[in-house]
């Protein structure tokens, strides 16, 4: 296979789970795609915007190509330090997916205009591990996408059971509705039931 090949290949699993990523915030309500559904308040607008940063930060800054116009919680040291991880009241769905959309769209030049092998140094990364190519990054944005993306899956199968890459393709038997609720009853007994 090519290097060529290869960052195609890398590009369409990492659009894949862009593009889950975002469908995970169809339909959902404004409260439903910002509202905390786990501990450390994870929820999926702010997963959206983490990976907006991510891009910018990864395909942008590491390269020495700088995200035109960043936003003011991806530059500033002052404020929340999980400040990427949500939503504020003036931050509207809209604007979060399109800073994502134009993170990609910019992140989608710098990997086609470099080799996997271009360098770049990721400045908050261990000193041995700082210098990298356009391979490890996109292999690094890949996994963290797809990481975020199973982290979006379960926080939507929560509010409204869907699941799956898209609305098209959930992945799942088609079953009667009362499947679910009986292999969940099923399982929880297994669970109760095993042995230490």
């Amino acid at each position: 296979m090519s290097s060529a090949q290869d960052k195609d290949t890398l590009l369409r699993y990492l659009d894949e789970a862009r593009e889950a990523m975002l469908w995970k915030l169809d339909g959902l309500s404004e409260y439903d795609v910002r509202r905390p559904m786990a501990a450390h308040g994870t929820n999926l607008l702010g997963l959206v915007k983490h990976l907006a940063g991510c891009e910018i930060g990864y395909f942008g800054y590491v390269f020495s190509r700088p995200f035109p116009q960043p936003p003011a919680w991806l530059t500033s040291e002052e404020g929340e330090p999980t400040r990427d991880m949500w939503a504020t009241a003036e931050e509207s769905r809209h604007d979060i997916v399109s800073l994502y959309r134009r993170a990609c769209a910019h992140s989608n030049a710098t990997i086609d205009a470099l080799d996997l092998g271009g360098r770049g140094e990721v400045p908050g990364w261990p000193e041995h591990r700082r210098s990298v190519t356009l391979h490890d990054i996109l292999v690094h944005m890949l996994s963290e996408t797809a990481r975020h993306a199973g982290h979006a899956d379960i926080l939507r199968e929560l509010i409204d059971e869907a699941a799956g890459l898209h609305a098209n393709s959930r992945g799942l038997p088609d079953t009667d509705s009362q499947y679910w609720p009986r292999l969940r009853e099923h399982i929880e007994h297994l669970a109760r039931e095993a042995k230490m």
